[in-house]
């Protein structure tokens, strides 16, 4: 079939990470297997010296070609039989009669996907990287950009666009650290055999599976049944589930900050002849993090089977096999295309501070109610008497379309504490931000040493 049907194809997605999961580097990390276990048989003895750098000089996708595996595949109905089969057809000598010795077909699968998770999550890593130090930038930068915070949508009390950015910045810094920490636990490979015993591979297969592995540059599944076990591969997804969900949390909020009535901030347009809409012509609208909140749910959605792999028939059975060539390629394929659209949104982000002042003025005073509260109690009000006092006020300028400076300086219990000039310097936004200045600095010097 000529036409592609997965949009990963031909619309997302990056080529770096795509080409890991390719036909020929699957293929290839199949046969980098292989060639290791001929490499570890030799060193214990088991074959020698002559067919196994035989094998792993054949062990490559120049000699073993991806249509010749998938001719034998339609005989053998089983794909790494296919890969030894073709592996033996291309190696001369008696090498071929020691390929796959003593292994299983999952000792070769789940240590080929270690390989590919170890790329594959290298490069997320690095990404992720990227929209930290970008989001640290933008904290710099705006740490003293005014604007509303807003619970439950509405208006609260002034926070700063630089604390946003640092708040974001420390949690995709935690998600590196997730990265790092889960690495000892998702790199790791196999080779005990149908049920975990070794038993095929002889006195030697302890030392002969730790030698694969150093090999390869991977941990070992101490205990096994013929699979890795998938409680390493839930929590690799759980990760990039966590990764995704970020993503899509910082892509709803820019989503938010650009609707019309907000207009605080914008994903940039890419060129001058970018269409918002194919019918009203005025459009400009947030595409690509809508394009990242989307994404995010299919790689949420694929913890589910992650999850129901791990059951497994006894020692294993099959049915993970097919789900697992979806979800594993596609999670980490799609988590590293929206990191990687975000940094992109938010290096070119364009930044309205005016509008965010247009805002708060606009609130006409009623988010800082709290600041008015707090310098009441200061004075001697009681919490409670001041919190009533400050709704009350709060719900009369609703009601009656004012400004709350209008309303709180001809109130004559407040002014027995504040007077106009302490009311309106307590209604300056600018006055009221805390130490949002220094937990900015703290998350600059943290992620910048």
């Amino acid at each position: 079939m000529d036409d592609q049907v997965c949009p990963i194809d031909f619309r997302y997605g990056r080529e770096e990470v795509k080409n890991i999961f390719g036909e020929k580097s699957k293929l290839q990390h199949l046969l980098d297997v292989e060639s290791a276990l001929a490499r570890a048989h030799a060193k214990v003895g088991n074959i020698s010296k002559k067919d196994a750098d035989e094998i792993s000089k054949k062990a490559t996708i120049k000699y073993v070609k991806v249509q010749r595996v998938k001719d034998i595949e339609k005989e053998t109905r089983h794909d790494i039989m296919a890969v030894t089969k073709a592996l033996a057809e291309v190696c001369e000598g008696s090498a071929g009669k020691f390929i796959h010795l003593g292994a299983t077909s999952y000792d070769i699968v789940d240590t080929a996907n270690a390989l590919q998770f170890s790329k594959a999550t290298d490069i997320i890593s690095k990404e992720l990287k990227q929209l930290r130090k970008t989001l640290v930038n933008l904290a710099k930068k705006h740490k003293n950009t005014l604007m509303s915070g807003r619970t439950h949508g509405q208006y609260s009390i002034p926070i700063t666009f630089g604390l946003k950015m640092a708040v974001y910045a420390l949690e995709v810094d935690r998600h590196l650290e997730r990265m790092h920490e889960c690495k000892s636990r998702i790199l790791v490979g196999k080779m005990s055999g149908a049920v975990g015993t070794a038993a095929a591979m002889g006195k030697h297969a302890l030392k002969i599976q730790e030698l694969v592995m150093k090999d390869l540059r991977l941990g070992i599944e101490e205990g096994a049944t013929q699979i890795v076990c998938r409680d390493r591969y839930i929590e690799l997804l759980s990760n990039l589930c966590n990764i995704a969900t970020s993503m899509e949390k910082f892509a709803t909020e820019i989503r938010n900050l650009q609707r019309s009535e907000i207009g605080e901030a914008a994903e940039a347009f890419e060129s001058k002849k970018q269409v918002g809409s194919s019918t009203m012509p005025h459009k400009r609208n947030p595409i690509i993090c809508e394009q990242v909140s989307g994404i995010s749910r299919v790689v949420r959605s694929n913890i589910i089977p992650g999850f129901e792999n791990a059951i497994q028939w006894h020692e294993r059975d099959l049915a993970n096999s097919s789900s697992e060539r979806f979800i594993l390629p596609h999670a980490l394929i799609l988590t590293d295309w929206i990191v990687y659209q975000m940094n992109d949104v938010f290096k070119n982000l364009k930044i309205f501070p005016e509008k965010m002042l247009y805002n708060l003025e606009k609130s006409k005073g009623l988010p800082m109610a709290e600041s008015v509260m707090t310098k009441l109690v200061e004075k001697g009000m009681g919490r409670g008497e001041a919190h009533e006092i400050m709704r009350t006020c709060s719900q009369k300028a609703i009601t009656e379309e004012k400004d709350l400076f209008t309303i709180l300086s001809s109130n004559s219990s407040i002014l027995k504490y504040l007077d106009k000039k302490e009311i309106k310097n307590s209604l300056d936004s600018k006055n009221y931000l805390g130490v949002s200045d220094k937990i900015i600095d703290n998350v600059i010097n943290k992620l910048t040493r």
